[in-house]
């Protein structure tokens, strides 16, 4: 595994990091084996939040032995000063530690929130106090709409910088790139395989390598993925032209409307499974795999035809995707 500085953190990292999402699917016990074959594998950054139900807490038991090992990065959706020290308290007790190396300020999606987080009650405000009183080591920010992120950063506390990056979704990204080379932010790249829709990895990840980036973060619940993640950590960042052409080949067939799976549409109140459904239609359309796609959804316990169209999950969509149009597309493919 190879290692880079964090910005001017000057904090080491493997280039390849551990996504905290997808551990939320997994049993604590195998939990505690996935984390520890990524540690043996050189895998030091953790990345998880406050909002990712119990992957803190998961994380938490998971390196407690080892945590001299490892790298924690987490955040919080408190846009206050109070709400951002209290769930800074949580975090400290829900990671078992008393120290967090990086705290985030968690999806800042539009200026209103920036300018919240930033004022003097802001959350920045808490993370500031924390980080003096030796609870947080480094602030960093997290969000999906660049723009702001590259005003952010221009703030001198704001030391590390989370935001997507991958074949298909390119937009912005050298801009940001040249801001965060000129600040010495740490970068972080989450959605590298662009929600799970890109199936190979080790290209996708390599290609993200070869830009100036401080580490990239797959999200992981099978030993198989962390192998696999890991390796792209080992090899050349630069492709062939082959493999270019490969990986180019199927960010096409992708385009720029579909699901990320990040699953911010998330509760929906008739409970039907956004980022599955989609993920299902997926595999209808672009794998050629209608057969498989439809008895899959039939044995899903809530169909997208469920939907009564209120709109709300199009309104926390960080991609802006039209949900209730897509929705119904689906439904009318694998009714």
């Amino acid at each position: 595994m190879k290692y880079r500085k964090l910005g001017r953190t000057g904090i080491k990292v493997s280039v390849i990091g551990f996504g905290g999402i997808p551990i939320q699917r997994v049993s604590g016990e195998d939990a505690c084996i996935i984390v520890d074959k990524a540690l043996n594998l050189g895998i030091n950054f953790f990345d998880t939040a406050r909002g990712y139900t119990d992957s803190e807490a998961k994380l938490g038991a998971a390196l407690k032995k080892r945590r001299k090992e490892a790298v924690i990065a987490t955040k919080s959706l408190s846009r206050t000063k109070e709400g951002m020290a209290a769930d800074i308290q949580k975090s400290l007790e829900t990671l078992r530690t008393d120290f967090i190396d990086i705290y985030q300020m968690h999806n800042v999606k539009d200026e209103i929130t920036l300018e919240q987080v930033l004022s003097e009650n802001g959350a920045l405000a808490a993370l500031i106090e924390a980080k003096n009183d030796g609870l947080i080591g480094h602030i960093g920010i997290t969000g999906h709409i660049k723009s702001h992120l590259l005003e952010a950063i221009k703030t001198e506390e704001i030391e590390t910088v989370q935001f997507p990056f991958n074949a298909v979704e390119t937009t912005g990204v050298k801009v940001l790139l040249n801001e965060t080379e000129r600040t010495g932010a740490g970068v972080i790249i989450m959605k590298p395989l662009a929600g799970g829709v890109l199936k190979n990895a080790g290209l996708a990840l390599r290609y993200i390598l070869g830009y100036p980036v401080s580490t990239v973060i797959p999200g992981m619940d099978f030993l198989e993925q962390v192998e696999e993640n890991a390796s792209a950590g080992n090899n050349p960042y630069s492709l062939s032209a082959d493999e270019m052409r490969i990986l180019e080949e199927e960010a096409a067939k992708l385009g720029a409307v579909f699901c990320r799976r990040c699953e911010y549409c998330l509760p929906c109140h008739q409970g039907i499974d956004i980022p599955s459904i989609f993920l299902l239609d997926g595999y209808f359309t672009r794998y050629d795999l209608p057969g498989w796609a439809k008895e899959r959804y039939r044995g899903l316990p809530v169909k997208a035809d469920s939907c009564l169209e209120c709109g709300e999950c199009e309104e926390k969509c960080p991609y802006s995707l039209p949900i209730r149009k897509m929705l119904k597309n689906a439904a009318a493919r694998m009714a």
